[in-house]
């Protein structure tokens, strides 16, 4: 696909609004519009895109407004919103009419009612790994050392466990440690889950993180980046497990060497 003239970018936290915005602009596109969220968009972001509009989470109407007057008609979700800043929400009426007609209310049911949103707009969601393909992992050990059988045992039971809260979209990331599972990702997110199994695993637990079956790549696919990493060094994990080709490694030598250095192994399969 030819990049887009004007490219609308959804930006959440972490670094992955910045370097989508890096490598959007090395791939030729003119003009980059951000919707940034307060508590939660990095604002070295304003630096790397021509025009920022900072709202909060929940203003729906404005954002829609923001993508209209900007001529935005396609647009990428980047970064997560916090969970707590989801249970916080103080939805404008746009988005209480459209949490209103949820029966579920998870991150796929809003993000895709947000996304049929957008396209009454005109504004067509783009996947979440647009212009970020090289940042996708590929099968094989992506850092650190082999893994031992119990390890490989283990991911292996993750992976089981871990497709399966997937499907029921309950979360994408388990904890395991000799062939128990000590921590199952909810509405905490990645992180908070990594540092649970941590405690209650003390060391050496691998952490198991998958895309849903039937993943929608315009949203909540899953991304490993620095922070991830550093989370799971303090968690004394020794093994990550992420899903080659659906799974981004943003900054991956700088994962790499961290991991490395810290004696953690990174696998993808």
């Amino acid at each position: 696909m030819r990049p887009p003239e004007i490219l609308g970018i959804i930006a959440g936290n972490g670094v992955y609004p910045r370097l989508l915005a890096e490598a959007a602009r090395k791939a030729g596109v003119k003009k980059i519009v951000a919707a940034a969220f307060g508590g939660e968009t990095d604002p070295v972001l304003a630096e790397h895109v021509d025009l920022i509009e900072w709202m909060r989470v929940g203003q729906l109407n404005r954002l829609l407004k923001f993508f209209n007057q900007n001529k935005v008609h396609h647009a990428i979700m980047a970064g997560q919103i916090a969970p707590k800043n989801l249970f916080d929400l103080r939805p404008d009426l746009k988005a209480l009419m459209l949490l209103g007609k949820l029966n579920q209310r998870n991150a796929e049911s809003i993000f895709a009612a947000i996304a049929d949103e957008l396209a009454g707009f005109d504004v067509e969601l783009l996947p979440a790994t647009t212009f970020l393909e090289d940042s996708l992992a590929v099968a094989g050990l992506v850092a650190g050392a082999k893994l031992t059988r119990q390890e490989e045992e283990d991911v292996d039971l993750g992976w089981k466990i871990a497709k399966e809260i997937a499907r029921l979209d309950i979360g994408q990331t388990v904890v395991v440690k000799n062939g128990t599972v000590v921590a199952v990702e909810a509405f905490e997110g990645t992180n908070e889950a990594i540092r649970r199994g941590g405690r209650l695993a003390r060391e050496g637990a691998v952490m198991v993180k998958v895309a849903k079956p039937n993943q929608d790549m315009r949203f909540d696919a899953p991304v490993i980046g620095v922070e991830t990493i550093r989370v799971a060094v303090e968690a004394k994990l020794r093994v990550i497990a992420v899903e080659a080709g659906k799974t981004l490694l943003l900054e991956l030598n700088a994962i790499a060497d961290l991991a490395t250095h810290s004696k953690l192994s990174i696998i993808a399969r």
